[in-house]
């Protein structure tokens, strides 16, 4: 997919969720018995800017529903939700998931997260066989990586410094710097790999 296309994809998406954003941040304002004043107070996001947004005049940037989120004490998922709580299922096939393989052939990223959040949340299926190395160049400012071992011991090194995890253990780190994660011993790995983007939440 070219950059083009991706941007394309996600502006989609953007624009698909806005026709419900509206009514839900107005349902849980109301539901907070917040008015528009408080909320802009406790948001940061302009009075004016949350009406627009309330009555679909205009389309708001990840940055504003993140903070919009925040103050209403829910999870980015629910802000973006229809208002009806519309049952909303979507599969996508082993064939159509992207696969980015590391330079040496060894690791795999299997991208499972939603492509329409890939700006702010990357969400993988990391395996590598023994041997494996998997070295990344510095993220957005802020960065932050999340890797939970389900199988073998990987070692992540992040600008020198180094942590090792077994299975059952999460480790959690920034990622706006070079930094590499390295199969230990002589089996395989298999961890979920999940990167918070959190310039493009924050600017």
């Amino acid at each position: 997919m070219s950059g083009l296309e991706r941007r394309g994809e996600l502006d989609a998406g953007v624009v698909a969720l806005s026709g419900q954003l509206g009514k839900t941040v107005q349902r849980l304002r109301k539901a907070y018995n917040l008015s528009l004043s408080e909320l802009a107070e406790q948001s940061g996001v302009a009075k004016s800017i949350i009406s627009q947004i309330e009555r679909n005049e205009t389309n708001p940037t990840l940055a504003t529903i993140w903070r919009l989120s925040q103050a209403l004490d829910v999870s980015i998922e629910r802000v973006l939700g229809s208002s009806e709580d519309e049952a909303f299922i979507e599969k996508t096939t082993r064939v159509d998931t992207p696969v980015i393989i590391s330079d040496d052939g060894k690791c795999r990223l299997a991208v499972v997260g939603w492509l329409k959040t890939v700006e702010w949340l990357q969400w993988y299926d990391f395996r590598a066989e023994p041997g494996g190395v998997l070295e990344s160049d510095a993220h957005q400012r802020g960065s932050v990586e999340c890797l939970s071992i389900l199988a073998g011991v990987v070692e992540v090194d992040v600008a020198g410094v180094r942590e090792r995890a077994e299975p059952g253990e999460t480790l959690r780190y920034r990622c706006d710097r070079q930094h590499a994660i390295r199969v230990v011993g002589d089996k395989p790995v298999h961890a979920t790999m999940v990167c918070f983007m959190k310039a493009a939440l924050m600017e």
